[in-house]
C-alpha cells in the first residue's frame, strides 16, 4: 500500500521483482542480486571448545536470524550440528547494537552454552554431552531451560564461572548497565547485581584461576573509542567483587584521554590489552602486581604504526587472543589485516596465510580461529595450527564467482581536506573501459567504519556491471591511528563531504570514470554523508541512501543510550551548537539538491526513525526532485532479511540505469 507517496513493505506478503523490471539488460556476465546479498550468511564470534570449534552464523534467508553452529576442529567433512535450532535467534539488545549473545565453555566432556533469545530477550542455558566423541554429534543433557525472566531486560557479553557455577554479564536496564549474576541449573531467576559502573560496561574477561575479572568502562559523552578505562576486580569467598582496581586509562578529567580495547588474561595472571597512548592501538602488557595503580607496570614491547583494535560498536569483537604462551593478534596497516605472534620478550612473529582482512580472533590449545577473507575468497571460518602453520578455511557457501570475474581493489592515497593524504580502494569496471565507465562511489558507515579489501560481492555486483566503485576510508575512518580519526572532531558534515568528493575527482582526472556517469551510496551515517554531498557538490547524477541521517537535532533527542552524546564529538554539544547541526543537516539543505534519490527505510528503526525519513522524502517531492522511497514493516537500522536485500539492490540498480542511461 502506499504512504505518503512511498511505497511500504510487509515482509509478510510476498514481494514481486520480475525480469520485466530490468528488461534490455544483459545478464550473461553479470553476478545476480541473489548470489550478492541474497545467500549470503554472515558467520562471526567464533570460538574453540576443546576438539571442537563452535561459531555463530545469521542467515539471511530465515529473516535474518542467528544460530549456533558446531563441529570437530579441522573436520570440513563433519556436518556442523545447529545448537540453536529456530525459533531461537541469537541477539542482544544491549547498547542498541548488541553483540555477544552466547557464551560456551567446557566442562570435562560437556559443553555449557548460554545465549539471549531475541523473542524473549531472556537468558537461556543448555547442557551438551560428547565433547569426547569427535566423529558424532553432540547429545543434549536435557531441553533449554531459562535463567532469567522474560522481556524483562537487556543482557549481553557473559562469561561462565565454572568455579561458583554461575553466569555473569551486563545487564542494561532503565538507561543503566550493571554486571549481574545468574546461578545455573536455577529456572527464572532475578537477576543479581554485584556491580554498578558509572555508567558503560563491556568486554569482560575473566582469569584462568576464576579470581579475578577485568573489563572495561566509558562514560558519556565519550564513545568508547575516545576515551575508556580498564578495571581489574577480585571475588571474595562468596563470589562478589572486592578490590576494584583502575588499571589504566584517564583518573580524571585532566588526564590525557585513551582508548582501551579487549583485555585477555594470561594464564601467569598477567594481562594485555589493547590501548592507544602512543596515538595507535597497540598491545601493552601488565605485570602480575595488580595491586599497583602505577602505569609504570604496563610495557609496550610491540610499537608499530599499526592498529590492534577496532571502534566497539557492538560487544563481542576480538582481535587478540593467548594460547600456550602466545599471545596472537590481529593487525591492520593501511586498510589490511595481518596476523601475528606476539612473544613476550618483544618479539613480532608474522604468521603466513592468505587471508587479509580477519575479524574474531579465538585461541586455546595452540590452535587459533578467525573470521577471514581476502579479495578474491568470502568471510569463512579460518582455523589455524599455531605450531606448525597448517590452516583450512570453510565457507558458508560454494564460491559464486570465478576469480577471472572478480575485480580486484587498488589502494589509492588522494589529498582530501586541507591536502591531507586520505585513503580509498578503487575497483575498476569489468568488460568495459574506465574512462566511459559510471562510478559509483560508497561511503561506509559509523563513521568510524573502516573499508576493507575483503571480497565483497555487492561491489562485485556493480563492477560486473561496468561500473567503477571507489570505497573511501574518509577522515574518521578506523585503522590508520588516531589522529586519523580525530580528523573528523567537530567537522562531521564537512571533512567527509570533501573527502569523498575530491576521491571522485582524483579519478575523474585520472581518467578511470566518465564525469557524467557519477553515483553515490551510503547507509546511516553514510547516508548522512552521501545526502552533504549531493548539495555541496552537482557532480552526481543519482544517490541511493538506506536509513540516512537527515535531521541531526532530531538524531540527538531521538537516538538510542549508546550514541546519543556521539555528535558531541563530532559537532559539539547540541546546547552550544544548535546552530551547527541545523545547518548541516540534509534537511536543512533539502531545496539545494536535485539530484535523483532513492531512499530505503525500515519501520522499526530506533535510531533514524521513519518519520525523519518520511518527511525529508516530501520535500523533494513538492520540490520536484526525481526520487522514490520504499519503507520495510519488519526492518531496523540495518537490513537482515534476503528478500529486502536483494529488492533494494535490484531497484537500486534499475534506478541508477535509469538516471544515468547506461
Amino acid at each position: 500500500m502506499s504512504l505518503l507517496g512511498c511505497k511500504f513493505l510487509n515482509l509478510n506478503e510476498p514481494i514481486k521483482f520480475t525480469i520485466d523490471m530490468m528488461q534490455g539488460l544483459h545478464r550473461i556476465n553479470y553476478l545476480s542480486a541473489e548470489q550478492a546479498v541474497g545467500q549470503v550468511t554472515v558467520m562471526k564470534e567464533p570460538r574453540l571448545i576443546g576438539d571442537w570449534v563452535l561459531w555463530l552464523e545469521q542467515r539471511p534467508h530465515e529473516g535474518g536470524r542467528t544460530t549456533a553452529l558446531i563441529r570437530p576442529w579441522f573436520n570440513q567433512d563433519f556436518i556442523p550440528q545447529e545448537l540453536t535450532p529456530s525459533p531461537i535467534n541469537l541477539r542482544t539488545r544491549v547498547h542498541g547494537y548488541g553483540g555477544a549473545s552466547l557464551t560456551a565453555v567446557k566442562e570435562a566432556n560437556q559443553l555449557i552454552v548460554s545465549w539471549i533469545d531475541d523473542h524473549s530477550g531472556a537468558l537461556w542455558l543448555q547442557y551438551w554431552t560428547g565433547l569426547d566423541q569427535k566423529k558424532s554429534p553432540l547429545t543434549p543433557i536435557q531441553k533449554p531451560f531459562c535463567l532469567s525472566e522474560k522481556n524483562q531486560y537487556y543482557f549481553a557479553d557473559g562469561v561462565i564461572d565454572l568455579q561458583r557455577k554461575r553466569w555473569i554479564g551486563i545487564m542494561e536496564s532503565q538507561g543503566r548497565d550493571f554486571l549481574v549474576q545468574f546461578f545455573l541449573d536455577i529456572e527464572s531467576q532475578q537477576p543479581e547485581i554485584i556491580y554498578t559502573p558509572k555508567d558503560f560496561i563491556g568486554y569482560l574477561s575473566l582469569s584462568f584461576d576464576s579470581k579475578n575479572l577485568a573489563w572495561i568502562e566509558w562514560q558519556r559523552p565519550s564513545m568508547p573509542w575516545e576515551s575508556s578505562q580498564l578495571w581489574s576486580s577480585n571475588f571474595n569467598e562468596s563470589g562478589y567483587l572486592i578490590n576494584k582496581q583502575l588499571l589504566l586509562g584517564a583518573h580524571s578529567k585532566k588526564d590525557k584521554s585513551i582508548s582501551i580495547f579487549q583485555p585477555v588474561w594470561l594464564d601467569s595472571g598477567e594481562i594485555v590489552v589493547a590501548e592507544d597512548s602512543s596515538g595507535w592501538w597497540n598491545l601493552a602488557l601488565r605485570k602480575e602486581d595488580l595491586q599497583s595503580l602505577s602505569n609504570s607496570q604496563w610495557h609496550h614491547l610491540w610499537p608499530k604504526n599499526e592498529e590492534i583494535a577496532v571502534p566497539q560498536w557492538v560487544l563481542g569483537m576480538s582481535t587478540i587472543a593467548y594460547s600456550d604462551q602466545k599471545i596472537v593478534g590481529l593487525t591492520c596497516q593501511s586498510g589490511t589485516w595481518h596476523l601475528s605472534i606476539f612473544g613476550k620478550n618483544g618479539s613480532l612473529t608474522s604468521i603466513n596465510q592468505p587471508f587479509d582482512d580477519l575479524s574474531g580472533l579465538n585461541a586455546k590449545d595452540s590452535r587459533m580461529v578467525a573470521i577471514a577473507s581476502n579479495s578474491f575468497i568470502e568471510p569463512g571460518l579460518l582455523e589455524l595450527d599455531l605450531n606448525n602453520g597448517d590452516w583450512k578455511h570453510s565457507l558458508a557457501r560454494k564460491p559464486v564467482i570465478p576469480r577471472s570475474l572478480i575485480s580486484e581493489p587498488q589502494a589509492i592515497w588522494f589529498k582530501g581536506f586541507n591536502n591531507q593524504l586520505t585513503h580509498c580502494w578503487y575497483y575498476p569496471p569489468l568488460f568495459q573501459s574506465e574512462k566511459s565507465a559510471p562510478l559509483l562511489l560508497r561511503i561506509h558507515s559509523g563513521p568510524t567504519a573502516m573499508s576493507n579489501k575483503g571480497l565483497n560481492l555487492e561491489i562485485q555486483f556493480w563492477t560486473s556491471r561496468g561500473w567503477g566503485v571507489v570505497d573511501v576510508n574518509y577522515s574518521g575512518s578506523s585503522g590508520f591511528g588516531r589522529s586519523y580519526r580525530q580528523r573528523l572532531k567537530d567537522s562531521w558534515g564537512v571533512v567527509d563531504v570533501v573527502d569523498c568528493i575530491e576521491a571522485v575527482k582524483y579519478l575523474i582526472n585520472a581518467g578511470k570514470a566518465h564525469e557524467n556517469m557519477i553515483a553515490i551510496q551510503g547507509s546511516s551515517a553514510g547516508g548522512f554523508t552521501a545526502l552533504s554531498c549531493l548539495y555541496n557538490q552537482n557532480i552526481f547524477s543519482a544517490a541511493a541512501c538506506r536509513y540516512p541521517v537527515t535531521d541531526l537535532v532530531c538524531m540527538s533527542q531521538s537516538t538510542h543510550r549508546f550514541e546519543e552524546n556521539y555528535l558531541d564529538y563530532l559537532l559539539g554539544s547540541l546546547q552550544k551548537n544548535y546552530h551547527i547541526y541545523d545547518e548541516r543537516s540534509p534537511l536543512s539543505n533539502v531545496d539545494k539538491i536535485n539530484c535523483p534519490l532513492i531512499i530505503f527505510q525500515g519501520m522499526k528503526d530506533k535510531v533514524v526513525t521513519p518519520g525523519q525519513t518520511r518527511n525529508f522524502v516530501d520535500i523533494l517531492k513538492k520540490n520536484k526532485v526525481p526520487v522514490e522511497a520504499y519503507f520495510f514493516e519488519n526492518e531496523g537500522h540495518g537490513f537482515r532479511d534476503s528478500t529486502i536485500k536483494k529488492y533494494v539492490l535490484e531497484l537500486t540498480d534499475k534506478f541508477f540505469r535509469d538516471k544515468l542511461n547506461f
